[in-house]
């Protein structure tokens, strides 16, 4: 994940400082409970809450002198209901610049569709973890940050389960897919490695669908969205009256998944009790819940990701070398999307096929300029960013086929990049040579992806085209005509 400016070794000037210090973002709920948490947490960064409990106090609060000098709004859906994309839109016609966040429990592909197109800049299911809060807080508000405005958006579209949904031809990527395929096979635990947003869960959760153990229990845990006081008990479970406010028995996540199979994402954010814990209950095969005299005998596999090398973190000493190894039975390192540019093309084209099923949207092509643009991006937030970056793009896409226009942060990021000729450095972006399930695309289908792609890359000077082509101009046009393309493409 992009650091924010923080990271930088740049120290901020005076200015800086003082206007980060005063963000003020405006939280519209009427949930006490809720406001305190939420407050707590934007405060840990220096941002200052001010809550309004309803739509009519919010709207007045932006004439106030701490209204004009707000920097985000985070709206709770259930404050105004079913009129939450009109409040959302009431507001941005009234701070057309400020950016709006909201809040809900619904997953549902048309709200979101919904309150980004009334103004929203993003959208956030509770229970939100604080590091996703904060992160889309951050991405709407931080202008200098190289993410700018193409922070991921939660996932809308439920993941495919097997191995076919993980599009990609990189010889990287697809020994990845071929070492998970085996050990999915057998009981050994694994552990996935890779930036966040190259996909490790989904294809922890297409090696479970294509386990032994496919029919068993399965849960997951994304350890950084659980406090860390609450870890050890998620995972082992606790006894009534084990510690202050366990009024009643919890079963662990490790108790419930017994015969099945448990994923770990984030799992080097584990605290050190926790790991000497974990190692131990892998090693004996017996988990004991917090506050219970007797242990429970379980088998259990366990499926981890991490962000992070855990060998070098293990060579730090931040994380237990022993449960490291033991996590470690099969270890697959999923490359990030910049290492395979190539793949852009059909990951796009395959989003696209998704988010034109979803309520509200419709099926979109995209142009080969705009593969281009993709192309040329380095994507920091890997698969996940470009799907969201579609995502947005297709909600506000008025015609069937998305072009370079349609991205316009990546064009501001890139700068006057030429997507439309010249030589790039991802040469065969357009092209894809495998199907879905891994096969050989038929070599007609490859030749009219590369004639389209040359008669893009050279902007139709037919004559260019077939130099570079090493045909006649005659012959080109002959296969235009077999290929049935169209020489405008």
């Amino acid at each position: 994940m992009a650091g924010s400016m923080a990271d930088l070794e740049t120290r901020p000037d005076a200015t800086d400082q003082v206007r980060e210090e005063s963000r003020i973002v405006m939280l519209i709920d009427d949930e006490p409970a809720q406001s305190r948490l939420i407050s707590a947490i934007a405060a840990r960064e220096g941002w200052r809450t001010v809550v309004a409990s309803d739509a009519e106090t919010a709207i007045a609060m932006l004439g106030t002198r701490e209204g004009m000098q707000l920097s985000a709004i985070l709206l709770d859906q259930w404050v105004p209901g079913d009129d939450a994309c009109s409040l959302i839109a009431e507001l941005k016609e009234r701070r057309p610049a400020l950016p709006i966040l909201m809040l809900t429990t619904s997953a549902s592909p048309l709200l979101a569709v919904e309150a980004m197109r009334a103004g929203a800049s993003d959208y956030l299911v509770k229970p939100v973890s604080p590091d996703r809060l904060m992160e889309a807080l951050r991405s709407v508000t931080t202008r200098e940050t190289p993410r700018d405005e193409l922070a991921p958006l939660t996932e809308k579209m439920s993941a495919s389960l097997d191995f076919e949904a993980m599009i990609g031809t990189a010889p990287t990527f697809r020994t990845a897919l071929a070492q998970a395929a085996k050990a999915a096979r057998g009981h050994n635990h694994a552990l996935i490695e890779g930036e966040s947003g190259t996909g490790k869960e989904m294809l922890m959760l297409a090696m479970h669908a294509a386990s032994p153990r496919s029919k068993d229990s399965l849960r997951i845990i994304n350890v950084a969205s659980v406090a860390p006081n609450s870890i050890e008990s998620v995972l082992f479970g606790h006894e009534p009256n084990a510690f202050p406010g366990a009024f009643d028995r919890q079963i662990g996540a490790l108790q419930h998944c017994d015969g099945g199979t448990l994923i770990l994402d984030e799992v080097d954010r584990l605290n050190t009790a926790v790991q000497r814990r974990l190692l131990e209950a892998l090693e004996t095969g017996i988990i004991r819940p917090v506050g219970a005299a007797h242990g429970f005998r379980v088998d259990i596999r366990l499926l981890s990701a991490s962000n992070t090398n855990l060998a070098q973190l293990a060579k730090g000493g931040l994380f237990d070398a022993a449960l490291a190894d033991r996590l470690g039975g099969t270890r697959i390192t999923l490359p990030p999307l910049r290492e395979r540019t190539g793949d852009i093309p059909a990951l796009a084209r395959h989003f696209l096929g998704r988010i034109g099923e979803q309520p509200g949207l419709t099926h979109l092509t995209v142009s080969e300029t705009a593969l281009a643009l993709l192309g040329a991006y380095d994507w920091p937030g890997n698969v996940r960013q470009l799907q969201s970056v579609l995502f947005r793009s297709a909600v506000y896409c008025e015609g069937d086929m998305l072009t370079a226009d349609s991205f316009p942060q990546l064009s501001e990021l890139l700068g006057e990049m030429d997507t439309s000729g010249g030589p790039t450095s991802h040469d065969g972006v357009g092209i894809m040579l495998y199907t879905e399930d891994g096969n050989l695309r038929p070599l007609e289908d490859i030749e009219a992806d590369v004639i389209r792609l040359a008669i893009g890359h050279y902007r139709g000077r037919m004559t260019e085209v077939a130099r570079r082509l090493g045909i006649g101009r005659s012959t080109l046009y002959r296969k235009l005509s077999d290929l049935g393309i169209d020489n405008a493409a």
